[in-house]
């Protein structure tokens, strides 16, 4: 059940209120990550779909790092129990449209349900705000084009937007091995870099031990 943080007695008080008013109150960090192992697992196990996999790690280690299920309440902050992923999806017509995958950790049914998520999404056509009242979601975006070392997002809540930002990137083959840029945008007055790095940490391990992560 969600619930309000104790602003009061939190640690990071001073921070949250010196970030939040300001004009442009969010920060990036884009590194990369071997998707090697993952991909190896895919292409020798192909009822696995390295597209899905790399969601379900990134929402699993979002769901894990309490910051990443902090969003602003006017001048509180809840805490989500649990956080579920939006994603884009490219449509046959060069549009994007939204599918959304609600978490669990038992990964063949996320699989299962996000597959059939992606199904209805491109036959729904382009519909943008089939969510648009919740935030207890990470936003993904997917740009398979580009190896991209930094990226920033378009915004329209202001300060008070506080749903964190993730977009993978393409890969790029380095002495065998295939790096995938991610980069993730969040809102410094809910967390700094240490909360980000802790996501990265977890997402790394992810990606170095697909079986494990996957339950296999």
């Amino acid at each position: 059940m969600a619930k309000y943080l104790d602003i009061e007695s939190w640690h990071r008080r001073q921070h949250f209120e010196f970030f939040k008013g300001y004009h442009n109150p969010f920060f990036n960090i884009c590194t990369n990550f071997e998707a090697t192992p993952l991909l190896d697992l895919t292409r020798a196990e192909k009822n696995i779909s390295f597209f899905i996999a790399y969601h379900f790690f990134s929402i699993k280690a979002a769901n894990e790092v309490e910051q990443f299920r902090y969003r602003l309440r006017g001048e509180r902050v809840l805490v989500h129990e649990r956080v579920h992923a939006g994603t884009t999806l490219l449509l046959a017509d060069e549009n994007f449209t939204f599918a959304y995958f609600d978490y669990t950790e038992d990964f063949e049914v996320f699989q299962a349900r996000a597959q059939a998520a992606v199904v209805s999404a491109k036959a729904g056509g382009v519909q943008l705000y089939q969510r648009a009242e919740r935030d207890d979601l990470i936003y993904h975006s997917v740009i398979p084009w580009a190896t991209f070392t930094s990226i920033s997002h378009a915004r329209k809540g202001g300060q008070q937007e506080s749903v964190p930002k993730i977009a993978f990137g393409k890969y790029r083959e380095d002495g065998g091995r295939a790096l995938m840029p991610v980069s993730v945008e969040v809102h410094h007055a809910l967390m700094d870099g240490l909360h980000v790095g802790r996501y990265f940490e977890r997402l790394a391990s992810y990606f170095s031990d697909p079986r494990a992560a996957l339950g296999f």
